[in-house]
């Protein structure tokens, strides 16, 4: 008899630790990522019924990005991300973003980046349309973990941004002088295997992910607010290996304007991920 209870609990480890591993390794990152989706699906809901209000405008547009990665060494590697953007319903470019960068890994889920930014955006004043670049400089820090299956990033970015002034001149739209802002920026994103693989070499996969944007210091060349704008993302990928990724989603963006204006705008956005290491 007194050897029954070591043989019980040796039996018990062997019947009952494998299923809660699985468990954990699949259920709990399930629920976690559910409650991403009600939270981004709020944040869909809340949008509608702020535009319903008929204080902004409703856009449509396209997004096309690629987002970069060449490791130099175990450290350091440089970042580069392009993205060009549709405005009026998809008729003409909106926006044209250019951002390089340096990235450090501290250690496999801590990395420190530091970069610049020029971006081209189409302004229209007085009835004169043209492009007014924007520049900016930015810092960052990313920490990624797993839960399960599930691939989980948060991203932490200041940026410091040199905003021309644009100005009519004849039939031209021009700048003249720079505004100074600084903006805070975080963004998570979890991306979801359906073949459970771990680590995920190739299959698809369910992404999701939220930014928020919040003004700091002053906030008068922008919009007079901290808030300046959200996006929710929902996006169906495919990895084609571990150096690969193409995705193609629905995105909200919501922006604040100034007094009680905002847009809520509709994206389809399609990206590129590239990871090449030596």
């Amino acid at each position: 008899m007194t050897n029954a209870i070591p043989a019980l609990s040796s039996s018990y480890e062997t019947l009952y630790q494998p299923a809660l591993r699985h468990f954990v390794a699949t259920c709990l990152p399930c629920a976690y990522i559910v409650m991403q989706m009600r939270r981004i699906v709020l944040i869909l809901l809340l949008s509608q019924a702020v535009a319903g209000t008929g204080l902004g405008q409703t856009t449509n547009s396209a997004w096309l990005a690629s987002f970069n990665t060449f490791s130099i060494n175990k450290k350091f590697s440089l970042h580069f991300d392009a993205q060009f953007r549709t405005g009026d319903d998809y008729s003409t470019m909106q926006t044209l973003l250019l951002r390089p960068g340096v990235n450090y890994r501290l250690n496999t889920r801590s990395i420190f980046s530091l970069g610049y930014a020029w971006i081209s955006n189409r302004r229209t004043i007085d009835g004169v349309t043209g492009y007014i670049p924007e520049n900016r400089i930015w810092e960052q820090y990313i920490f990624n973990h797993h839960a399960g299956v599930a691939h989980m990033v948060h991203r932490f970015r200041l940026e410091q941004r040199f905003i021309n002034k644009p100005l009519v001149e004849g039939d031209e739209l021009n700048y003249r002088g720079t505004d100074f802002a600084h903006r805070f920026r975080y963004f998570f994103r979890t991306i979801l295997p359906f073949n459970g693989q771990k680590p995920f070499q190739k299959g698809f996969f369910g992404a999701l992910q939220d930014e928020v944007f919040l003004n700091y210091g002053d906030n008068s060349a922008v919009n007079n607010k901290s808030f300046d704008q959200n996006r929710a993302y929902i996006a169906l990928g495919y990895r084609l290996n571990p150096r690969y990724d193409l995705e193609a989603g629905y995105m909200n963006q919501y922006v604040a304007g100034r007094g009680n204006a905002f847009t809520n705008n509709h994206i389809i956005q399609m990206a590129f991920y590239t990871r090449l290491r030596q």
